[in-house]
């Protein structure tokens, strides 16, 4: 960011502002959301269809023009759209203020380096602790919309469609959840002259993601069905994810994603070292149906910016995480929804096929995953009962199957992964592991 005389501070994603209570004064860099905020010489700021977004965002800016730091507004936009104008605008950071998948009664702010990324573990932990000693704002800052900022990420994305590539051909479905892409969504695909039947764009401050979009995407798959769509595409709150439906209805997360494109990249020997960056929670199957193409899958912790850091690393064009956040790095280096959805319609364009059959060779291993609600989260693998029901899924699994357990970043949950050859064992192992956590880490309200 670009401060007029001083430094500036920074704000972490998702759990530092609830319910648009004020803001710390001395805050500046937030990570993605939907709303977005650029701080420095010129700072863009965003908030997304949340009813308390508007005073974060005003409680923000009030805070960041303290600190002489010049605030631009692009209201109401996607978290990937602030991570592309804080890259292509020159801002020293992008704020965005939303819970992405989360309902609408939770609320943070995330924050983006001026390159679009995420900012890193040790970076958010001093933030956090700067935040300790500052003094709240007793105001809230006026903002003027600048509605060039959304325009110029819409005309960014209508671009990456490049010369000779048609998709007037396709009709869609397309969920954007109530949230950051309500506007932008069909106006990008009436752009490209797709037929679309638009769902949920209607936001009414308490309804985003609110049974529908990606984490709820059964409206979407049904009337994909339906209407005998080509294609249906569902969105998170501030669409950085995207699910899709195949033409019968049939649910792809983002491991069907990852091979539709790693299979696309590699037959044009355009795959950036020779394999794909996935997390731990992706399926074994996509690692036996990319081994199958000579492809490579690269495991990391979960989250996009783990992710990320490992493409970097490894010179990787192509990663994700079966939550629908893809990251095609030769056109973003933020997962962008709608950039997915763009990347699926120009493989089905240049191969000719259905997406059922872009993705023919994937199987997925029977998976489920079971969230328990903890009241606190010691290490699991320590906890009694718990270290004992892995020990034993593992021993029955063997290299036949994978178990995962892990806490969420952002809610009092933990999450329990099994998958194997055989959903009878993976159905008996996730109980016993939820058991074994509810019995001595549960809360009160138990699962979610």
């Amino acid at each position: 960011m670009r401060a007029h005389g001083r430094k500036t501070a920074s704000f972490r994603h998702g759990r530092d502002a609830r319910g648009g209570g004020p803001l710390p004064a001395r805050s500046r860099d937030g990570e993605q959301n939907r709303q977005g905020a650029r701080v420095g010489s010129r700072r863009e700021r965003r908030e997304d269809t949340r009813e308390s977004s508007a005073a974060i965002a005003r409680a923000l800016a009030a805070g960041l023009r303290a600190e002489n730091i010049e605030v631009a507004y692009a209201g109401v936009i996607t978290t990937p759209g602030i991570a592309y104008l804080a890259r292509r605008g020159g801002f020293d950071a992008g704020v965005v203020i939303s819970a992405s998948h989360n309902p609408f009664e939770d609320n943070g702010i995330k924050i983006l380096s001026g390159e679009g990324t995420k900012l890193s573990d040790t970076v958010e932990l001093e933030i956090e602790r700067r935040m300790l000693g500052t003094e709240p704002v007793q105001s809230l800052a006026s903002l003027d919309f600048s509605p060039a900022l959304a325009e110029l990420y819409a005309h960014h994305l209508a671009e990456l469609v490049g010369p000779g590539l048609d998709f007037s051909s396709f009709r869609l479905v397309v969920d954007c959840a109530n949230g950051a892409a309500s506007r932008i969504a069909p106006e990008l695909v009436g752009r490209l002259g797709v037929r679309a039947e638009i769902l949920n764009a209607r936001p009414d401050g308490r309804n985003v993601n609110q049974n529908c979009g990606a984490l709820y995407p059964q409206e979407m798959t049904a009337a994909t069905r339906q209407a005998q769509a080509d294609l249906g595409v569902a969105f998170d709150g501030d669409a950085d994810r995207a699910i899709f439906a195949m033409r019968d209805g049939r649910v792809a997360d983002g491991d069907f994603v990852l091979y539709a494109a790693a299979n696309y990249l590699h037959d044009r020997g355009a795959l950036g070292g020779g394999a794909v960056v996935g997390t731990a929670m992706s399926n074994y199957g996509l690692e036996v149906a990319l081994a199958g193409r000579g492809i490579g899958l690269k495991r990391t912790d979960v989250g996009d910016k783990y992710v990320l850091e490992e493409m970097l690393r490894s010179g990787a064009n192509l990663g994700g995480e079966p939550s629908g956040h893809i990251i095609f790095a030769d056109r973003s280096l933020a997962g962008d929804g709608l950039v997915t959805l763009l990347e699926m319609l120009r493989i089905m364009t240049e191969t000719g096929q259905e997406f059922a059959e872009v993705v023919r060779g994937l199987h997925p291993f029977p998976q489920k995953i079971t969230n328990v609600r903890v009241r606190e989260k010691p290490p699991l693998e320590s906890v009694p009962g718990v270290g004992e029901a892995l020990a034993a899924c593992r021993d029955e699994l063997g290299k036949r199957g994978r178990v995962v357990v892990r806490y969420s970043g952002t809610e009092p949950v933990a999450r329990v992964m099994v998958e194997a050859e055989s959903a009878e064992l993976v159905e008996r192992h996730v109980t016993r592991i939820a058991e074994a956590i509810a019995r001595t880490l549960g809360s009160a309200e138990g699962k979610p």
